[in-house]
């Protein structure tokens, strides 16, 4: 009886028989059609992730048109019809003076148009398609390729990517992307 671990075990499995050619060649094949089927999937996955950006970056327009409309209708509607209505109820019901009414108009017709501009803003960054950019990058493509972690790497491309933004390199603005240092 031999000891553990002075080669018996080694010696055995040197002498296992080894896998001819073609058994070889049919588990390659296997393995290249699941690596065939996992680059299909992850196309899928990121054809989803595209059509999905595109829809809400549509929408986010749409979005952004409606409520740079409701901006301007506030703007200048409520200033010309609804405006002259109080200043003329201030002046004759709360005996204001005439430029205390319109200053108190005016500021509440910025307050409105102010808050549909602020709401326009929003949902205009929408269209920037962040979540795609952000996987282009992860993949080497695209204007933040140089500044984000390689694909397989536990760093976050979001966090890389918002603390670009965040110091303002200039993070979608091609004219204004940082060069590489050499």
């Amino acid at each position: 009886m031999r000891a553990p671990g002075d080669g018996a075990e080694d010696a055995a499995a040197d002498e296992s028989p080894r896998p001819d050619l073609e058994e070889s060649l049919r588990q390659l094949g296997v393995t290249s059609r699941a690596g065939f089927g996992a680059f299909q999937d992850a196309s899928k996955a990121f054809k989803t992730l595209v059509s999905a950006d595109i829809s809400l970056a549509r929408s986010a327009f749409g979005r952004t048109l409606a409520f740079i409309g409701v901006a301007i209708a506030f703007g200048a509607s409520a200033w010309l019809m609804l405006a002259s209505a109080i200043v003329v109820a201030l002046v004759n019901a709360a005996h204001w003076p005439w430029w205390l009414a319109l200053v108190s108009t005016g500021v509440l017709s910025l307050a409105v148009t102010s808050y549909a501009v602020w709401r326009a803003m929003i949902y205009y960054e929408h269209t920037r398609m962040r979540a795609t950019r952000r996987q282009l990058a992860r993949l080497g493509f695209g204007q933040l390729a140089d500044y984000t972690p390689d694909a397989g790497s536990p760093k976050s491309t979001r966090h890389v990517t918002d603390d670009l933004a965040a110091t303002g390199d200039g993070v979608g603005d091609p004219p204004e992307i940082p060069t590489r240092p050499s």
